[in-house]
């Protein structure tokens, strides 16, 4: 499997790209601020043409190139239903007070749907996207939408975490839809059961392991599945 990627805008969200091989259909996951011309790169690179858009969650620094990549490529956008209004009014998912009323409108009027979306509102869920088979683990905590994509790779299974699970850290809960006890439990119940050398690519920073995680990360401990 070819997995390669870059960090996007002055968040520096990862967006991933996925594809079998090199001149294959490819899975972009979380195409974020000004993504469009590194990806263009990455997919001209390796003659790839995008099969589906993966949002693991709604936040404006995860979503904010998905529809004009879905449009131009004209694949399907995937996202969580709970987290489907953030396409349209992103500053939601940061609570009210962050901007004022005139830049909600302006940042507001940037965005709208993808022509083609698709909602992931089915825990568990395969998809067949790119000829991949991409599972859907249900995962709130971060928002409630959030999910974590899951393929199979080369050697071992494959999580896209999003903001759910980093490297020694977790996603933050104090924003709203966030809750602590619900990210915990999503990193329990769909995470930690994963095998220990599942590569790990979270939302930001660097990649890492579920076992990794398992033995090192500060906020899982005492935490065993």
């Amino acid at each position: 499997m070819l997995i390669t990627g870059f960090p996007a805008g002055m968040l520096a969200c990862n967006c991933y790209v996925l594809a079998q091989r090199p001149g294959s259909d490819a899975i972009v996951v979380d195409p974020g601020q000004r993504a469009m011309g590194p990806l263009r790169q990455v997919l001209d690179e390796h003659r790839l043409t995008p099969a589906a858009v993966l949002l693991t969650h709604g936040h404006i620094d995860h979503i904010w190139s998905a529809q004009k990549v879905a449009d131009t490529y004209g694949c399907p956008a995937f996202i969580h239903p709970e987290d489907r209004f953030m396409l349209t009014d992103p500053i939601k998912g940061f609570g009210q007070g962050l901007f004022s009323g005139i830049g909600r409108t302006v940042l507001g009027a940037l965005f709208r749907e993808p022509r083609q979306l698709v909602e992931l509102d089915r825990d568990g869920d395969k998809l067949d996207l790119g000829g991949m088979v991409v599972t859907v683990d249900h995962t709130p905590g971060h928002t409630r939408g959030s999910v974590v994509f899951r393929l199979g790779g080369d050697a071992s299974e494959v999580a896209l975490t999003g903001d759910t699970l980093f490297k020694q850290s977790i996603g933050r809960t104090d924003l709203p839809g966030g809750s602590g006890r619900d990210l915990l439990g999503s990193i329990v119940n769909k995470l930690l059961i994963l095998d220990d050398d599942t590569l790990v690519l979270p939302g930001h920073g660097p990649r890492s392991t579920i076992g990794d995680e398992r033995r090192a990360n500060p906020f899982l401990e005492g935490l065993t599945r």
